[in-house]
């Protein structure tokens, strides 16, 4: 077991993510030292974290928090930048939503930093550019998302001989309803996840399956295997994470109750594996029984477009990505119904002339296309 004490920067430390990553952190006070928190709005929220855990730096984009003297207690506020790429963190944790996290993951990585990865969307951009610089500068990214993290796990001590990679999908609130039962489904009832407890984009993702096409192309890049080699599958229970089929048919699979603290811990002290009370353990018998199923395309026309323009080259993902954060915005505003959701996104995809994307800006002005192109849709409903 390393003693030495982990620095980190903490992106989207109020969101659901950054505050169970803060919670692993209360557990493992003499590993973990907070460098650096961000927030986006919840001010207080985050005031109440700088007081508590005393960081070198912290960074709000609300403008409330543009202090006077940029200061808050002995914290100071800087620029993401400047956050991740401190002598002091050694782990960046993006924990942020949406494409905000690209550049921070950029510089990080750039600085040689090891990124724990929750953020889908960067690398839903961008895969082949942060993979690219992290093997250039010896950082490596570890993914905090459980499917991806998942397979991570299963994949520690083997060798390349990947065949087969399965990422499961409990098929989120809307799994069974027909067409017609979508059509009047209200945002609070899509928000009602049966096994995960999640933010609201990634619930709304999750019951559309967009994230599962998010996971795909971020196990791609993570993993370096063909698209042909990931499979997605229904699995209620959410009791399998992901599994990993290897050339001589032997199958890993990694198998916990649906609690995302598991797989933050996981990343925060990689290698070590270290008990924590407050992780719940699984029961096979208990549970019973573990079911699957394949996927129904005509039931999540999202995972349908996610997979075909999530595996263009060019900017066409990043265009996914705005598109999708538009919509599901949207969405939760009550402006357009949850079948709506595949059809506009789908119909600024149709729209959308990819380029080569070759700077950080390029994917993010992509993207910014894709949720302009979307709302623009939705103003002429």
């Amino acid at each position: 077991m390393d003693d030495r004490l982990i620095g980190i920067a903490l992106l989207g430390s109020t969101g659901s993510i950054g505050t169970q990553t803060l919670d692993i952190v209360r557990r493992f006070p003499d590993r973990i030292k907070v460098v650096a928190l961000s927030a986006h709005n919840s001010t207080e929220l985050l005031k109440s974290q700088i007081e508590e855990f005393k960081p070198k730096f912290f960074n709000c984009s609300n403008l409330s928090m543009k202090l006077e003297n940029g200061m808050v207690g002995e914290a100071k506020q800087c620029s993401y930048e400047d956050m991740v790429t401190d002598d002091e963190v050694d782990l960046v944790v993006t924990a942020t939503v949406g494409d905000v996290a690209l550049v921070p993951t950029i510089c990080a990585l750039q600085a040689g930093k090891n990124v724990a990865l929750a953020n889908k969307e960067s690398i839903v951009m961008a895969g082949e550019m942060l993979i690219q610089i992290a093997r250039t500068n010896n950082s490596k990214i570890l993914p905090v998302d459980s499917e991806p993290n998942a397979i991570w796990q299963c994949l520690r001590g083997e060798g390349k001989s990947i065949s087969k990679l399965f990422i499961t999908a409990s098929g989120g609130a809307m799994r069974g309803m027909t067409d017609m039962e979508k059509k009047k489904i209200t945002p609070e009832l899509a928000l009602q996840h049966p096994t995960w407890t999640m933010g609201p984009k990634i619930t709304i993702d999750s019951a559309t399956l967009m994230n599962k096409a998010f996971e795909v192309i971020e196990a791609k890049w993570l993993f370096d295997v063909g698209w042909e080699q990931i499979e997605v599958v229904i699995h209620p229970e959410s009791m399998i994470h992901s599994m990993v089929e290897f050339e001589d048919g032997s199958v890993k699979a990694q198998i916990s109750p649906p609690d995302m603290k598991l797989p933050i811990q996981y990343a925060l002290l990689y290698p070590d594996r270290i008990f924590n009370p407050d992780l719940a353990r699984f029961n096979p018998v208990k549970l019973g029984s573990l079911n699957f199923e394949s996927v129904n395309f005509n039931q999540y026309p999202c995972f349908a477009l996610g997979l075909d323009y999530g595996s263009r080259v060019g900017t066409s993902p990043a265009v996914l990505c705005g598109a999708d954060e538009m919509a599901v915005e949207s969405f939760l505003k009550g402006a357009i119904n949850f079948s709506d959701i595949p059809v506009v996104i789908k119909e600024a995809l149709q729209a959308y002339q990819p380029v080569v994307g070759k700077t950080p800006e390029d994917y993010l002005s992509a993207a910014a296309w894709g949720r302009s192109k979307v709302a623009g849709i939705i103003n002429l409903k």
